[in-house]
């Protein structure tokens, strides 16, 4: 049976990386499709031949729906969430799924009080780098980890809603639920303490276009996550570990295996490890089937389809979502306060 699937909000995402997906894959019927602005309705009326709306809560009345596909500005999320899980849908709620842990609480409790599924929308979770570099990790080719350095870097500049504060615009909330959640998925241990700088550089408004965070773990490893302006030519990963690095550029790894000094003469103190340079590339269909650095929604809305009709876990938990959120809370709190926030341990 088909999953009866509304889009709100069909701006650039919505019309790409989730209605694709809803119109290719067997699983889905695209019912409806609801925005405010006039070339996006007459375009996904043009695609789809579904019912238009301009109001999300006369669409929410009307239709009879089993999932809603939230993709609007981040000031939005919250109420339309809790609306759509009010009226009985399910909903996968894109990125910043909310823009605090208050809000994140609230959307919970809905779902909570409908029996409904709330669905964080993280696709860097499917990410291919991050796929591979758990297996590298489990593997201990590069020893004991004790260091992850996540970072994108540009000169692009927006000029949209997210270079608002009135809106809940800025990099933290917009590439944090990628570089803040990657790093700490790959480590997979609580963070104990967090600290964090947001910087305005080029971009027009009144929001930050560049953050910087450093974490650390309950086992101290160090977390350090970053969206910077500079060139593109710096690794976007690069993994420390006693007995090796790995470096990550785009989907190429390089590998720098030690080999440490096995004599305790003294002679030999000050000496350099020997190193191996493995090079390798994430994007051959031996190394991993998947080639998209943030995820791949041809394969994420299959597994979305399987998690609502109770065939398995959504592989979001809320709970590892409103970890994050918590996260990117202590990061803007580091920054207005100068300090390290400590997390309460569980």
């Amino acid at each position: 049976m088909k999953i009866k699937t509304a889009i709100l909000g069909y701006g650039r995402s919505g019309s790409t990386l989730h209605a694709d997906p809803i119109e290719k894959l067997s699983d889905f019927e695209l019912t409806a499709v609801c925005d405010i602005d006039a070339k996006a309705k007459e375009k996904a009326y043009n695609r789809f031949k579904c019912r238009i709306y301009d109001d999300y809560l006369e669409m929410l009345r009307k239709e009879t729906l089993d999932l809603v596909v939230i993709v609007t500005r981040n000031d939005q999320h919250c109420q339309m969430t809790c609306d759509c899980l009010k009226s009985g849908k399910n909903v996968l709620i894109t990125k910043p799924w909310a823009i605090n842990a208050g809000e994140a609480r609230a959307m919970i409790k809905a779902a909570k009080a409908s029996g409904k599924m709330l669905l964080p929308w993280l696709p860097a979770r499917w990410g291919c780098d991050l796929l591979k570099l758990k297996e590298l990790i489990a593997s201990r080719v590069i020893g004991k980890v004790f260091q992850v350095r996540r970072s994108e870097f540009s000169f692009s500049i927006r000029h949209d809603w997210q270079t608002s504060k009135k809106f809940n615009g800025g990099y933290l909330l917009n590439w944090g639920p990628h570089l803040v959640d990657q790093p700490v998925q790959l480590v997979g241990q609580p963070v104990k303490s967090v600290y964090g700088e947001l910087k305005q550089i080029i971009n027009p408004g009144d929001v930050e276009d560049v953050f910087f965070a450093v974490m650390k773990t309950e086992d101290n490893v160090t977390i350090v996550s970053e969206y910077n302006i500079g060139s593109d030519k710096l690794p976007n990963w690069i993994i420390q570990g006693d007995r090796g690095t790995i470096y990550v550029k785009a989907t190429e790894i390089e590998i720098h295996k030690a080999a440490l000094p096995d004599s305790a003469d003294p002679k030999t103190y000050g000496n350099q490890a020997k190193t191996d340079v493995i090079k390798d590339s994430i994007q051959g269909t031996n190394m991993i089937t998947m080639q998209n650095r943030y995820g791949d929604s041809m394969v994420i809305y299959p597994h979305i389809a399987r998690a609502i009709r109770g065939e398995e876990q959504y592989m979001v938990t809320l709970e590892s979502a409103l970890n994050l959120t918590k996260l990117l809370d202590a990061i803007r709190k580091a920054h207005e306060t100068g300090r390290v926030i400590c997390l309460a341990a569980k």
